[in-house]
This record gives structure tokens, sequence and C-alpha cells, in this order.
């Protein structure tokens, strides 16, 4: 098969991934922290290794404020959840999964908070200057995507940071599609809270992902429970990171999460997204002036991950992927995307597109022979 839905998953891992998952549930998978045997203390050495790992990814300078969450949706609605109380104002933006669109409405629906949804430009772009605008006396919160699941688009993420910063508000940043592809640096761009999964860019197993905490933020427990720390209290710990991670980790998850960011730190993040971009602008560059496709958002490559959105006319964007699996076994993604709100402002709802997402694994020779899958269903209506 053609694997072209890494925006969903990345797929292949990287075989330091495997062999560190594997080598850590046959010798290390004790409960971590939970017992005084040299397995379990061994366990959560190692979970605390990947921690400062994964800070020193990001850039976070204290590695206890980098919190080990399930996926991107746990750490999101971790974030706002734990943040947000009655009266609070919240921007966000129309390009939002519903990872981060649901907490919301929710907290809106139940009259908690109000939200300040900006819309964003044609060609998939937050203006900053509308953020600032929306600015109130009561704005807690300003939440993101750093890049678009349905476009692609990469967001001006550090000039809205600094915006949020000369107004004392919190700035929050769910970067599932570009952890592992895109530099980030908390610090640099002005990040308050950061939201990531592991099974995306860095490589790494489902049911693993992150939330940075920044010295801002002062957050109530998502969950409360056992932390194998001050157990003798009757009440969940103050202290980052045993507050935010109740319960018994995901420890092998973890484990396999560090391999994959280990992966990204030895290729390169550059290197890794000059790939996925050359792979992106082949399909564009092939497609772009054949009117029988429409392609959405940018077309630049330098404002974008690899993610080319488009539907054939003629044709349903289930039918289309449906014809790519069963007759070209390549795998992509048609629909909503778990973000109807851009698809509303775009005109592209109910039905959505058809998301093509190539990955680090992927080669040109698939990028082509997608291409001319395309162009013969194309050729069929």
């Amino acid at each position: 098969m053609i694997y072209l839905d890494n925006a969903a998953t990345t797929f292949p891992k990287p075989e330091c991934v495997y062999k560190a998952m594997d080598t850590f549930m046959r010798e290390k998978c004790a409960n971590p922290g939970r017992a005084g045997h040299r397995m379990s203390v061994e366990a959560e050495q190692t979970i605390e290794k990947a921690r400062v790992a994964v800070a020193g990814f990001l850039g976070i300078k204290s590695p206890e404020r980098m919190i080990f969450t399930y996926n991107a949706t746990d750490a999101l609605n971790m974030g706002i959840k734990g943040l947000l109380s009655e009266g609070d104002h919240v921007i966000t933006s129309n390009l939002e999964h519903n990872s981060v669109s649901r907490p919301l409405k929710g907290l809106e629906s139940r009259g908690v908070i109000t939200v300040t949804w900006v819309t964003s430009s044609d060609d998939g772009f937050i203006c900053v200057d509308d953020i600032k605008s929306a600015i109130r006396s009561n704005t807690k919160l300003i939440i993101c995507t750093h890049a678009s699941n349905v476009l692609g688009t990469i967001q001006p993420i550090r000039e809205i940071g600094e915006v949020a910063r000369e107004r004392d508000v919190i700035f929050m940043v769910d970067a599932a599609q570009t952890i592992g592809v895109c530099d980030i640096n908390i610090e640099e761009q002005y990040v308050d809270m950061l939201a990531f999964t592991g099974h995306k860019g860095p490589f790494g197993p489902p049911g693993s992902g992150g939330l940075y905490v920044g010295d801002r933020v002062e957050l109530r427990a998502w969950r409360e429970g056992g932390t194998g720390f001050e157990p003798e209290s009757p009440s969940q710990p103050d202290s980052l990171p045993y507050k935010l991670e109740s319960g018994t980790p995901n420890s092998v998850g973890i484990i396999g999460l560090k391999a994959g960011i280990e992966f990204c730190i030895n290729e390169g993040v550059g290197k890794i997204r000059d790939h996925e971009r050359k792979l992106t602008m082949r399909l564009i560059s092939a497609l772009e002036t054949d009117d029988r496709f429409d392609i959405y958002g940018s077309l630049d490559g330098d404002r974008r991950v690899g993610i080319v959105s488009l539907n054939i006319k003629g044709l349903q964007p289930a039918e289309v992927g449906a014809i790519l699996d069963n007759r070209f076994n390549i795998a992509v993604r048609p629909g909503l995307h778990c973000a109807p709100y851009v698809h509303r402002e775009i005109g592209t709802f109910p039905d959505g597109m058809v998301r093509i997402s190539p990955g680090y694994f992927n080669t040109m020779k698939e990028i082509e022979e997608t291409i001319s899958g395309l162009k013969e269903i194309a050729g069929s209506v």
C-alpha cells in the first residue's frame, strides 16, 4: 500500500521505535515509581529520561513542566478545562480541530465562558491584527493550531504569542501537525501551553503525547488519583508533573515517543520537513493547473506542512478516497477531518475534501503513482 495519511498518524515508524518499545516491555515494564524494587525504579528513571528528552526538543527549560498525556486531545482538554473559569473570554479560530472547538463550545453552551472565533484568510491563515482586536479585559486564553490539519497552513504563532504576552493573556498552541516537522521553541515563540500527540510527527505510538505548562499558568488537575508521590496526602499534589499525571502512565508509549523524538533529532527536523515539502509541492505542481481539481489553502510550500487537500470536480471526496484505496491501493483521508468550521468557511461542508499527507518514509515514485491515479479518476468523470 502507498500510505498517504500521515496527518492522521505516521506510518511506518522508525525501526528504533519498535525496538525500544519491545525491549522496555520485555525488560522494564513495571509500574514506575509505585514500588521500591529495582525494576520499578528503572522504569521511573527511563520515563524521566524521556521527559528530559522531549523537553529539550521543544526548548523547555524545566522538564517537570513537560506533562505526559495520552494524545493531543487529552492535553488540550487538560489545558482548556484546567485553566478557564466562569466569566473568562477565549479567542480561537475557525481552523481548529474538534479537540479545541468542542471543549470551548461545551463551556460556552453552559454559560461558563464566552468565545470569539476569528476567521482565517481565503488561503488559510490567521491574521494577528484580528487576534489583537478581539482581546477584551476578561480575555484569559488565546488558543490556535500551529498548522491546520485540513489546509496544512502554518500559522504565525510567534507573532500571536507576542501579542498575548504584551496583553498578559495565556497563549496555547495545538502542535499536533507540527511537532517533529517544524522547529518549535516555546521560549522564542512565547508559548504558555503547548499540546501535541506522539503518533504523528514524532513517530511515536498511539496513546502518547504531551502538554507543556509554562510558569505563567496554573491549572486545576484534569484527573486525580495515584501519583507515586505524597501518597499519604488526602488531596492531589501541587507540584508538577505529579499534579497532572495521575494513574499508571502509558510507559511503553512514552518510551516509543522518546525513541521517535531521538530519531527526529538524529535525522534533523529540517531534513524531514524538506523531504515532505518536496513531495507536497510535486503533488501541487502536477495538479494546480488542471481545472478538474480544486486545491485548497496556500500553494506556498514554505507556509504549509505536508498536507494537500483537494477535490475532483464531479465526484464526492468519499468516492475518490474509496477508488484510490480499492483500485490503486493508496490510503488517503476524505471527509471533514474533525474540523467542520473551516469546511463551512470555504464551502466544502458537509462532504469535505480528499486529504493527501505525505510523510518522511514516502518516496517520489509513490507520489508520481498517486498523481497518475488521481488524473485517471478525474478522467473518468
